[in-house]
């Protein structure tokens, strides 16, 4: 039987190439977008790549808390069991706090932290009946270091950590692995218009091969965080 994956935002950028590499790996792999083409086309292309593994597919704006638990309620029940969780869905904005757009912090704290939170709630009670599973959150190194023009993504971004400590802490005699994945510069659609060389941002691929590198490790073994640079740092 396939291992499952449940990756939310999972049709683009770190999103997408966490799901493939997870069905590379042979893991069935259920993804959530907002955009319903964007997941028949990655359905049919994943079938396609990969024809041993299963693959659902649900339209859901990780804003509203109903959709979110939804997902993951639908999931749970056709599966039954999980055995990965990656709470990768997020929004960036830039700008200052103090002169964002109103409305901004809510956007990102109902994207980045309280999508992760809902999900997670309803996944982690059926990976508590086996005692086994392993959840990673997208955090960023946005959570660990202030910078200009981070405003709420960076707040957010925060938040979604110190989220992923108490979730270690709360899951760690219960067999259950929580990882936070830190990275910097990606090139993502938050990036569209950056002019620069290719190796000046990491490939989403690097992001993927980090979380597979993760799940290899033994049942005694967890990452807590990792945290991923440009080789030539962060840009400023």
């Amino acid at each position: 039987m396939n291992r499952k994956a449940i990756i939310s935002g999972g049709t683009k950028g770190i999103g997408r190439a966490i799901t493939e590499a997870l069905a590379s790996e042979g893991y069935d792999v259920a993804i959530c977008s907002r955009t319903e083409s964007d997941l028949e086309v990655l359905k049919t292309e994943l079938n396609h790549r990969f024809p041993r593994i299963k693959v659902l597919t649900q339209v859901v704006d990780m804003r509203v808390k109903s959709e979110v638990i939804q997902f993951g309620t639908s999931v749970c029940d056709a599966w039954k069991r999980i055995d990965v969780l990656v709470n990768n869905a997020g929004a960036f904005h830039p700008g200052a706090l103090f002169d964002e757009p109103d409305g901004a912090m809510e956007e990102m704290i109902e994207t980045n932290l309280y999508s992760a939170y809902h999900l997670t709630r309803v996944v982690v009670e059926l990976m508590l009946v086996y005692r086994k599973g392993h959840i990673f959150n997208m955090c960023s190194v946005a959570s660990a270091q202030a910078y200009p023009n981070g405003g709420s993504y960076s707040v957010s971004k925060f938040a979604l950590l110190g989220f992923t400590k108490n979730l270690r802490e709360e899951l760690r005699t219960q067999g259950i692995k929580v990882t936070a994945i830190l990275p910097g510069a990606t090139w993502t659609d938050s990036w569209a218009g950056y002019e620069a060389p290719p190796e000046r941002l990491m490939k989403p691929r690097d992001v993927a091969e980090a979380v597979v590198s993760a799940l290899r490790m033994s049942s005694g073994a967890v990452v807590e965080e990792i945290v991923m640079r440009p080789q030539l740092g962060d840009i400023k």
